[in-house]
């Protein structure tokens, strides 16, 4: 049985790549109101995040979550694939 961790940030993104050995680039887009137009844009922000069963591919949705530090700019790990791309 697995323990859900509150304290730790969880987010959905995109896989971008997959070229890295058991690392994949997430990209998770928000959408922020400008502050002087009002207009609402995307922001799409990348995350490092470990992928140590190599269970997703580019154009995938997943779920990441926050961990301890696991090397210079990966602090995320994949916790589940949501959907799969075509």
């Amino acid at each position: 049985m697995e323990i859900e961790n509150k304290s730790r940030k969880s987010q959905q993104g995109l896989v971008l790549s997959d070229k890295m050995e058991k690392t994949v680039v997430v990209g998770v887009t928000r959408r922020v109101e400008h502050p002087l137009y009002k207009k609402y844009i995307r922001r799409t922000k990348k995350f490092l995040a470990h992928n140590d069963l190599l269970e997703c591919g580019v154009g995938d949705l997943v779920r990441i979550e926050e961990t301890r530090p696991l090397s210079r700019r990966k602090r995320w790990i994949v916790k589940e694939v949501i959907r799969r791309a075509n």
